[in-house]
């Protein structure tokens, strides 16, 4: 059979370690037998971030927006003890925070269902989409570790020549500073982002802080939500047939632990990065979620939510098998091919994608999956067969 073709290249971002390894087997065994596949690509391995001074990621993150549609591998955020192992010159910053602003988008989360795998939440029987809000919060923070006696103070200095000042607090001994910012523009196109979401996927949306407490920063992404959906949105959901609200977190968290699921949940930056761990570690497993970042001016990056698997491409690297399940990452190609067949109008590569998703679902539910699924599973006249991480994209091909 000719392979499926597309026009516009899709920008590809490879990562680090055992996601590296699985990244090139996803193409080898899945896509390249039945795809002609056209990238623009990039290597966001740390040791490429080193040699280009990180370049790389920024190079990356104009590609998407030069052709509107990305993939991206598990990356490696470096701490102390990876600027010493890999002998890096600086402590290089996560290139998902870099690709979020430079594309100012909104980071959608969603669990991945399987039939035999039951949430931890009995009620939820509908998958809950985060959206998290990417820029910001303390990961654009400045901290001060306070040595001694002394008064802290909030100063803002106007283009104008205009100061204005609010004392913090006064430190009668040692302790620690922590100054957080956002933007008016950044907030507006999180808050259209996510109204775009819920009427792209038909699903209601809830927007959650802390503004009885944060009395002018949260209240001023309530506000701005609030400001845009009322002169813009609110027509548009109503002919839609679905809702936007907002509620304070503490009740956003109890009401969604009742919930069917079933829609999306806007968060903040931190409060986003958190809750999505939780609602997908409760809905089964961190490597069964799709993650996609989408910019107001629609842009899409398509991603594995989890990390680069360290222990296990220790393994790996010393010849030892693994069992590393695959499952969002063979998720952020399909939803990267079935994005770029839907802006070329490609029937056929939108029919493979959900063709990939299908089989790998399928795989799974025949009982066959890497190790971490297996204490999960339970299905009537099903024997779970666990499989070797590359065993395990041999079954699903001959499923798909």
């Amino acid at each position: 059979m000719a392979k499926i073709r597309y026009s516009t290249p899709i920008v590809e971002m490879q990562g680090d370690e055992m996601t590296r390894v699985l990244w090139d087997w996803i193409k080898e065994i899945l896509i390249a037998p039945h795809v002609e596949l056209n990238t623009d690509f990039y290597d966001l391995g740390l040791e490429n971030r080193e040699k280009t001074a990180d370049a790389v990621t920024l190079q990356a993150a104009e590609a998407i927006k030069k052709y509107h549609v990305g993939v991206k591998c598990a990356t490696i955020t470096p701490n102390a003890q990876r600027v010493e192992e890999y002998k890096l010159s600086k402590m290089w910053l996560s290139p998902n925070g870099t690709i979020r602003a430079a594309l100012d988008g909104t980071v959608f989360r969603a669990p991945i269902l399987v039939d035999g795998i039951k949430p931890y939440v009995p009620g939820w029987i509908k998958p809950i989409t985060i959206a998290r809000h990417a820029y910001g919060d303390v990961y654009r923070n400045s901290e001060i570790r306070v040595d001694g006696k002394a008064t802290a103070m909030l100063t803002v200095n106007y283009a104008d020549g205009r100061t204005e000042s609010k004392k913090i607090a006064d430190f009668p001994s040692p302790g620690v500073l922590q100054g957080i910012h956002n933007l008016d523009s950044s907030i507006s196109s999180f808050a259209r982002s996510c109204f775009n979401y819920a009427l792209a996927t038909g699903q209601d949306l809830w927007f959650a802080t802390k503004d009885t407490i944060s009395k002018i920063y949260d209240h001023r992404f309530k506000d701005v939500f609030n400001d845009i959906f009322a002169q813009e949105y609110k027509d548009k959901f109503e002919k839609a047939g679905i809702k936007y609200e907002y509620t304070l977190i503490d009740d956003s968290v109890a009401r969604l632990m009742r919930s069917q699921g079933g829609f999306i949940w806007a968060l903040k930056n931190y409060d986003g990065d958190v809750m999505s761990d939780m609602v997908a570690t409760a809905f089964g497993s961190l490597a069964m979620m799709t993650s996609v970042l989408v910019s107001p001016d629609g842009n899409y990056e398509f991603e594995a939510a989890h990390g680069t698997v360290t222990r296990h491409y220790y393994k790996h690297l010393k010849g030892e098998e693994t069992s590393t399940n695959s499952v969002a990452t063979i998720f952020a190609w399909s939803g990267a091919l079935k994005k770029r067949g839907e802006s070329e109008n490609n029937s056929a590569l939108i029919d493979f994608a959900s063709r990939l998703e299908k089989a790998t679902l399928d795989t799974i539910s025949a009982g066959f999956m890497t190790k971490d699924l297996v204490s999960l599973f339970s299905k009537e006249g099903v024997t779970v067969v666990p499989q070797s991480s590359r065993g395990f994209l041999e079954k699903i091909a001959q499923k798909l």
